[in-house]
Parts: structure tokens; C-alpha cells; sequence
């Protein structure tokens, strides 16, 4: 037998003490030779219900040698502040921009509109994921504590919307973003920064996102502060963190759009068989008919991220499937006492071809109760007899999901047969409770299902709800004769306008991107001929000495004026800045200085018309690239400033219009729907942060637009954009 040189000891051990310091095992053992193993995130069932003795003994088994084999202590979710992660069932991931979560008119969070929206649509949730951060994140050097503190109200304001939510019963999670190293160092360690951000707001728990767990040392800086966080990593892959990562994303369990992704019998969740009371939300962002994933997650006693508004990009869930959450929600939140259970039986036995159940049994004080969940995965209605329970004296049976009691019938031996109808694809729970125990609570329950029921599921509509976008009305200004100082003359034309969005995710999916005055739907890829009428366009941005004039004319001052010309101080530029494009102010900013100077934005196909001319060019000044025609890249950590709008000629246009590319992006266009607001940026910036690919890219190319969504001008401000401004022509 070899033995290790000490140099190699050596090596062992240190590697070893690094992954103690994160919290992970790096060497996690296999059982040998497991009759069941997990295949992936899942275990599959027993082939025929006669297997079912030896496949359960044999899953009990696995459990516990693996569980000694990882370490693993359950006291995380012992803990009393933690507890209600197990039945937090229903939580979207909500963007702060959503328009139902805040009135940038009043500046004020409206969290009763947005949960009462739930409550009506899919019988509301239990904790939300308030997102903060991406897409938006990287379009200048604030980090994700930054955006954080950027949220209207600051922290003050972001308290007192966490206490809304609380209020209503509802737990509020925030995202952490590892990924965030290239924008401005906060100072401290993420996982202190983070622990110290949400203790001071109240907050109850983390999202890591793209994280296959939350490492260790964010569970002890959360307990540092004497405000325990629950963590929720989007994909826990590392069974050792199971210890202290109450909750996770379940991704993709059911098909994706176009084709199936798992085999119909029904999978059981690996992490919920190993610590039953772990909380998985199944997240399925993109999916249209969420049924599969909806049967995953009732049959294994689990939740659901009610996910639709992503990344700006409206996914509503379906009628049907907005059904199905609110009952099997309700469902869940009544008996999530039963599905914490040690004793819990997946693929326990049922009398029916294509129909799956869990047996979740539960005693206590009050009397002994047991629950099935149970789906019905055939394409047809299956009633009649439906499953054999041992009989006991003085029990009561109860359809659950038609909120009827069920007489049941003799069975073999002892046993009884209890028997009820289930619709095609959809869902079943029965209840034996000792009849000591029936009481108004479970009455008044049962009344409610059974007015629920009363409509199938299959009543409901499939179909996709798409929002319309609209385009915020710019009013033409008074046409001039002549050419305004400082303006040139573009030339009316009938324009082919080409335009791409570079959103990161979406695909081509319907919703991404704008839509435009005269397309039907938004989508990523934009071509059609546009009537321009001629106009007069700011030779260059405008630039911080222009809008000192304005503010010294019109004594401006906006209601929200937080990072309002945030590189200003005292009032004014900083010295050598008088013709650098200013920055840090919102479009609304943007749209008061040209009312003021009786000009307005230009239209986004103006600005590109007038940037590449009629010989659809990649660029303004030809189809290469030219490093001389742009400022160099700042791929710091802070912002260092624009360059100045005349310092680079030769990134003119066909029509002498200059600095359109590569220096300061440029307000044009605003779109919205009933859920979110955005506005069209053209020309990219000098800012490139570096270190990950999901910070906000650039659009440099003529035929490529960004995408900013829009909540309130203390967010939406940036140390990047600027504008200029047109004027019609006669």
C-alpha cells in the first residue's frame, strides 16, 4: 500500500482547511453499490406497485448512509427564526420595476396593489424575491449594494416596503449577485456587506443567484448581526450545504417549450427526501404550461416560483395553471405540518394506472391525521376506486380537492377503498383524520375547496396573456426655419430602420425587446421602412456647461433628486468638465431641459438615421471598427469620467453629427405595458465592467439598441447616460 509523501500530505490538508473555510466537503462520498440512487436532483420510482416494499426500504436506506456520509446535522431547521421557510410555498421573483410594486408618480411602494393582484389572479404567496438588480447592473460602476441603497426611499424606504410585506404575511428575500466583481468595491466582504444590508432593512432571506449553494460563511455573518437570513441558492448542488440552506430553486422539472424534458412517471425531489423539511421552489421561467412542474411540486409536497415578470418580459401564468396554484396552495399551507414528515411515503400504492400519490402521516396531541397528494398523469378523467389505506376505528375520510367526505369501502382484510374522481392531468388529496379531531377550521376548509372545485381545471383558458406595449408620446416641438447654433439639418426620408435589443436572456421569445408604433407584438429583431420628416439634431450630446444654464434659467429641481448630477459638487461640474456630456440624470431630467430649450428627444430612428445615414453603415463612420473614433474603454471598478464631446472627429456621421457612439448612451424612446417601463438607450458607453457576462452589455453597432428598465429617476439615474435633443424642421 503507498503511502502519501508529506509534501503531498501537505497538499491534502490544505486543500481540505479551504474548503472547510467556504463550507464545503471536497470529496463527497458515493454509497457503494445503492440498489436506488438519485439521478441528478430526482430518484425515480418503483417500476410496478408490487416493487414499492423493497424501493421504499431501499430509499430509507440510501437516506440514512448518505446522510452519514455528508456530516449531516439538521439543527438549521430546528431554529425557530427559520421555520417559516418550510412552508413558504408560492414566491415570484419580482422585479422592482414591476409598475404594481411602485408609483413613481406618488414615489411611493405599493405592495397592498401588488399582493391584492396575486391574491385575485392565483390565491396569493407566501414569502417574494424582490430583484434589484440585473439586467440594469453594470450600466456604470454601482454594485449591487448600490442598487440596493438606490431603491426609492433609500433604506428608510426600503424598510418600511419590507414591513408592508411582512405585514400581509408575506417574506421578502433579496438576490446576491457573486458574480458582482467588477463593479465598485464596497468595501467589505460580500457576505458581511449583505448580512449588516438586510438586518438593517428587516429583511428574511437571501437568493443566490447562478450559486450552486450559499457557502457557509454567509450563514455565519447572517447570525454575526442577531438577524438570521434563510438562504435559498438558485441550483443547491452541494449536498453538504443542504445543511444550512433551508430553502432552493428546483430548475426546469418539466418540459421545456418544444419538447418533454423528463419521463411521465412521476420523480421524487432528492433534497426533500433527504431533509423533508427543506423547502425547493420548482423555477421554470420560460415555460407556458407549467402543469408538469405544478404536479412535481404538489406530489412531492413542495412549492413553486409563481415567476412572470421576467427581466421586464411579461410570462403570466396561464387561467389553468393560476388555478391550479391557488388550489394545491391551499392545499399545501393547510396541512404544511404534514409535509415536514420524516415518515413521509412517495409512490406510496395506489388501484390506478398513471396516478402517483404520497402518503404524508402525522400525529399529534390533537389527533392523528394523514394526507395523500396525488396526481394524475394520464391525458383522461380516472374515478371510481382509487387507493387502499389499512382501516383504523374512529377515523373520517375526506376528499381534499372536492371538499366532500368520502365513505369508504371494504377492502381486503382490515383495509378499505376509498374512492373519487380525478380530472384529466390534473390533481387529488384525501385526508384520514380520527373524528375527535374534524373541527370549524378543517370545515370551513373543506367549504372553500368545494366551492373551488365546483369548475375543473380544464374550464380554464391555456392560453398565454401578452401585454401590449405602447410608446410614450413625444410632441413634436415648433418646426424651425433655419438651423438652430449648435444643430444639424437631417434631411427627411423614408428610412430602413434595422435594430436589434442585446438583452442577455429571451431568446426570440415573444415580449422581449419593444414593441414599435406599427408591430403587433414585441420581439428582439426589429425591420421596417419609417417616414421621417426633416429635423434639426444636437451636433453633440449635451454636455454639463449647457445644462448649468439650464438649471441657473429655470431654477429646475426634480421632486426625487437623489443621484441627480451625482458627479456634481456644490452645485456645479467638476473643474475640466464644462464639455463633457452630463450624466446622472433621468429621462424626465432629460425631458425638462428640452422643454426648456424648445427642442425634445429625438425618436429612436431618427437618432439611428442620423447616425448612419441611408447606406446602412455599422458604424458612423463606416463598417469597421476604428479605436480612434471612441473614447478607450474604462475597465476599472470606478467611473473615470466621459471624454469630452469634441474630442473625437473622426466618429462623426455621414451628416457631421458627432460623439453618437462609445462615450455616453443617449435617452430616445420610452415603452410600456400594464407590468413595465423602459427606455431605448442608443450609442453605448466608455464603461465596460469586467469579470462576468450578465452585466448590461454594450451596443456600440448602429443596428443594436439597449434596453433600460425603468422605476423611479433614483434608480434610473446613471453616471453613463446622457442625451441630446432635436428640433422639427420645416
Amino acid at each position: 500500500m503507498n503511502r502519501l509523501s508529506t509534501a503531498g500530505t501537505g497538499v491534502i490538508i490544505a486543500a481540505l482547511t479551504i474548503a472547510a473555510t467556504i463550507g464545503y466537503r471536497p470529496f463527497p462520498l458515493a454509497a457503494q453499490d445503492p440498489a436506488v440512487a438519485p439521478q441528478g436532483y430526482h430518484f425515480e420510482g418503483p417500476r410496478t406497485p408490487a416493487d414499492f416494499p423493497r424501493w421504499i426500504a431501499d430509499m430509507k436506506r440510501w437516506r440514512m448512509e448518505y446522510l452519514k456520509r455528508i456530516g449531516y446535522s439538521g439543527s438549521e431547521y430546528d431554529r425557530p427564526e427559520l421555520k417559516w421557510t418550510q412552508s413558504s410555498f408560492m414566491q415570484p421573483q419580482m422585479m422592482i420595476e414591476d409598475r404594481y410594486f411602485f408609483d413613481p408618480a406618488a414615489g411611493k411602494y405599493t405592495v397592498d396593489r401588488y399582493l391584492d393582484d396575486l391574491e385575485k389572479r392565483y390565491g396569493g404567496i407566501d414569502a417574494v424575491l424582490v430583484w434589484h438588480t440585473y439586467p440594469n447592473i453594470g450600466i456604470d460602476d454601482r454594485s449591487q449594494f448600490d442598487h440596493f441603497r438606490d431603491m426609492p426611499g433609500g433604506m428608510a424606504g426600503v424598510r418600511q416596503m419590507v414591513a408592508d410585506f411582512q405585514r400581509r404575511g408575506v417574506r421578502v428575500l433579496f438576490p446576491m449577485m457573486l458574480w458582482d466583481q467588477g463593479t465598485r468595491d464596497f468595501g467589505m466582504a460580500e457576505s458581511r456587506a449583505l448580512a449588516e444590508e438586510l438586518a438593517e432593512v428587516g429583511a428574511d432571506g437571501i437568493n443566490g443567484d447562478t450559486m450552486a449553494a450559499v457557502p457557509r460563511e454567509y450563514r455565519l455573518a447572517s447570525d454575526k448581526t442577531g438577524h438570521p437570513l434563510a438562504f435559498e441558492p438558485e441550483s443547491l448542488t452541494v449536498d453538504e450545504a443542504l445543511a444550512w440552506n433551508n430553502m432552493n430553486w428546483g430548475q426546469a422539472t418539466g418540459p421545456a417549450t418544444g419538447g418533454g424534458m423528463l419521463p411521465v412517471p412521476q420523480l421524487v425531489s432528492k433534497y426533500k427526501w433527504l431533509e423533508p423539511r427543506h423547502m425547493t421552489n420548482i423555477s421554470d421561467r420560460w415555460q407556458r404550461d407549467k402543469n408538469v412542474d405544478l404536479q412535481y411540486a404538489f406530489f412531492n409536497g413542495v412549492g413553486m416560483e409563481t415567476w412572470e415578470n421576467i427581466w421586464g418580459i411579461w410570462n403570466q401564468m396561464t387561467p389553468r395553471d393560476s388555478e391550479t396554484v391557488r388550489r394545491i396552495g391551499r392545499i399545501e399551507r393547510q396541512f404544511a405540518a404534514n409535509l415536514v414528515t420524516a415518515d413521509w411515503e412517495p409512490h406510496t400504492p395506489v388501484l390506478q394506472t398513471g396516478i402517483y400519490a404520497s402518503k404524508w402521516p402525522l400525529v399529534d396531541p390533537a389527533g392523528g391525521r394523514t394526507v395523500w397528494t396525488i396526481v394524475n398523469k394520464n391525458e383522461f378523467d380516472v374515478a371510481g376506486e382509487q387507493i387502499e389505506i389499512p382501516g383504523k376505528a374512529g377515523q373520517r375520510y375526506f376528499d381534499l380537492w372536492h371538499g366532500v367526505e368520502l365513505t369508504p369501502a371494504p377492502g381486503r382484510g382490515t383495509s378499505m377503498v376509498l374512492s373519487f374522481p380525478m380530472e384529466a392531468s390534473g390533481y387529488g388529496a384525501i385526508l384520514a383524520i380520527d373524528a375527535s379531531a374534524v373541527n370549524a377550521v378543517l370545515n370551513t376548509f373543506l367549504a372553500g375547496m368545494k366551492t373551488l372545485s365546483a369548475k375543473r381545471l380544464d374550464s380554464f383558458s391555456k392560453e398565454r396573456n401578452v401585454l401590449p406595449q405602447t410608446a410614450t408620446a413625444i410632441a413634436p416641438t415648433k418646426p424651425a426655419a433655419s438651423s438652430p447654433a449648435g444643430m444639424v439639418r437631417i434631411p427627411g426620408t423614408s428610412f430602413m430602420f434595422e435594430v436589434s435589443g442585446i438583452e442577455i436572456e429571451g431568446e426570440n421569445q415573444i415580449g422581449v425587446d419593444v414593441q414599435y408604433p406599427w408591430e403587433n407584438v414585441a420581439r428582439r429583431a426589429h425591420r421596417s421602412t419609417v417616414q421621417i420628416g426633416p429635423f434639426y439634431i444636437d451636433r453633440y450630446p449635451v454636455t454639463n456647461a449647457e445644462f448649468r444654464k439650464f438649471l441657473d434659467a429655470s431654477k429646475y429641481s426634480p421632486a426625487d433628486n437623489h443621484n441627480f448630477l451625482k458627479d456634481w459638487k456644490d452645485g456645479n461640474y467638476p473643474a475640466g468638465w464644462a464639455n463633457k456630456p452630463v450624466t446622472w440624470i433621468s429621462l424626465e431630467d432629460a425631458r425638462a431641459y428640452a422643454h426648456w430649450a424648445g427642442k425634445r428627444l429625438p425618436h429612436e430612428w431618427e437618432w439611428q438615421y442620423a447616425a448612419q445615414g441611408s447606406d446602412g453603415r455599422v458604424y458612423p463612420w463606416g463598417n469597421q471598427w476604428d479605436p480612434a473614433a471612441v473614447p478607450t474603454p474604462d475597465k476599472g471598478r470606478t467611473l473615470t469620467g466621459p471624454d469630452d464631446v469634441t474630442a473625437h472627429p473622426r466618429g462623426a456621421s455621414p451628416f457631421g453629427v458627432e460623439d453618437l457612439t462609445g462615450n455616453a448612451w443617449q435617452w430616445t424612446d420610452e415603452y410600456s405595458d400594464d407590468h413595465t417601463r423602459a427606455a431605448i438607450l442608443r450609442g453605448g458607453s466608455y464603461y465596460q465592467p469586467q469579470g462576468s457576462r450578465w452585466y448590461f452589455p454594450q451596443s456600440y453597432r448602429l443596428g443594436e439598441h439597449g434596453k433600460l428598465l425603468l422605476m423611479a429617476p433614483a434608480k434610473d439615474r446613471s453616471g453613463t447616460v446622457g442625451f441630446r435633443c432635436v428640433v422639427d424642421a420645416q
